[in-house]
């Protein structure tokens, strides 16, 4: 009995573990196909007291396009793990009675606001679904084909010619979700990001006195006063070697590249060997190396756990040692947290724009049509 409960909690991370393979994905790979367009018809009129009824053989359907949009409340690309190949329809035959074919129907694919999508064969960018609705037709149906009614001429009256309808687009692409927050949480794991975030959020995420509690990238809203809001990302913790696939960070540090501010958590009441400091450098080298861009971000060094302290000593020491203001909390407590969410918004507020910016790609070639 007591072998089992000792082995709990490794059972637990194994558990929740598979969770997360199964639960959150944030990369796919997937086939799009658009449909084919109709072929068109050969047909001639029949009809009583006619004799020589024209040609009346209609065009095919366009085939339908597949379209790619935003949606807020797909969360992850499960789905595309699953299914690799998405289909729209074809477009129907032409009929007689000149009757073109019907059109095949669009097919939509719901992802997650935040995805950006890859050409595979150029490893091009190609959009990015950055807000609720954003759509990209990425691939267009062929166009129906001609029925033999469109081969007439004054001296061709009956006609027997037709075309075939075109086929449809067909590209490989690579989806990667980086999720959009106005503040990412890092730091080493048991930091108490977990348990900041469902402080100052209504987010609940998994809280654990071991490492890796945290096993997927978890987002909470802070509300304030006056209808002032942004929004908070947590990223599993990361670790020495991070960047190079140690870990679990590596697989989440693009969630916080969107962020507009780093909250960089410390533990200064630590239950390992390391201090303060080393744990801060250890999390600005991991930065570092995996960009440049994230490394600049603007940063708010944050102490935890303070309630532990008997005093402000060690704070004190721990940001004379970094050379940088440090502010002093306790998510359990609730001590100086009101104090952050307030800085939090004042630099995330002053420049937060009424909509978020696209990042601004060219249509390929053969995606342009005659209104753009």
């Amino acid at each position: 009995m007591s072998a089992l409960f000792f082995c709990a909690p490794a059972l637990e991370r194994l558990a929740a573990t598979s969770r997360i393979r199964i639960m959150f994905i944030d990369e796919a790979e997937i086939v799009v196909q658009a449909g084919n367009g109709g072929d068109g018809c050969v047909s001639f009129r029949r009809e009583k007291y006619v004799a020589f009824g024209g040609p009346d053989g209609g065009s095919g359907g366009d085939g339908g396009s597949v379209i790619l949009r935003g949606n807020h409340s797909v969360e992850t690309l499960l789905d595309f793990k699953g299914k690799h190949h998405w289909n729209a329809s074809n477009g129907g035959p032409g009929e007689g009675k000149n009757k073109t074919g019907a059109g095949g129907n669009d097919l939509i694919i719901e992802l997650p606001v935040g995805t950006l999508v890859y050409d595979r064969s150029t490893d091009l960018l190609v959009k990015d679904l950055h807000d609720e609705g954003v759509e990209c037709r990425i691939a267009i149906g062929g166009k129906g084909g001609r029925g033999n009614v469109s081969f007439a001429t004054a001296t061709q009256q009956a006609p027997r010619e037709h075309e075939p309808g075109e086929p449809g687009e067909s590209r490989e692409l690579r989806l990667e979700l980086k999720l959009i927050a106005d503040v990412g949480l890092v730091g080493l794991p048991n930091a108490g990001k977990s348990t900041l975030l469902s402080r100052i959020s209504q987010a609940r995420p998994k809280i654990g006195a071991y490492p890796f509690t945290t096993l997927k990238p978890q987002l909470g809203i802070v509300e304030l006063s006056d209808n002032r809001r942004f929004v908070v990302a947590d990223i599993p913790g990361l670790i020495e070697g991070a960047h190079e696939g140690a870990g679990l960070g590596d697989a989440f540090l693009r969630h916080i590249e969107r962020t507009r501010v780093i909250v960089h958590l410390v533990d200064v009441c630590p239950m390992d060997e390391q201090s303060p400091v080393d744990a801060y450098h250890a999390i600005r080298r991991e930065l570092r190396e995996h960009s440049a861009s994230l490394a600049n971000k603007e940063e708010i060094v944050v102490a935890n756990k303070t309630d532990l302290l008997p005093d402000s000593e060690a704070v004190d020491e721990f940001a004379e040692a970094i050379g940088k203001d440090v502010l002093s909390i306790s998510a359990v407590s609730g001590q100086g947290v009101g104090q952050l969410t307030e800085r939090l918004w004042s630099m995330v507020g002053r420049n937060k724009p009424v909509e978020r910016q696209p990042i601004e790609l060219p249509t390929p070639p053969h995606l342009r049509t005659n209104e753009s």
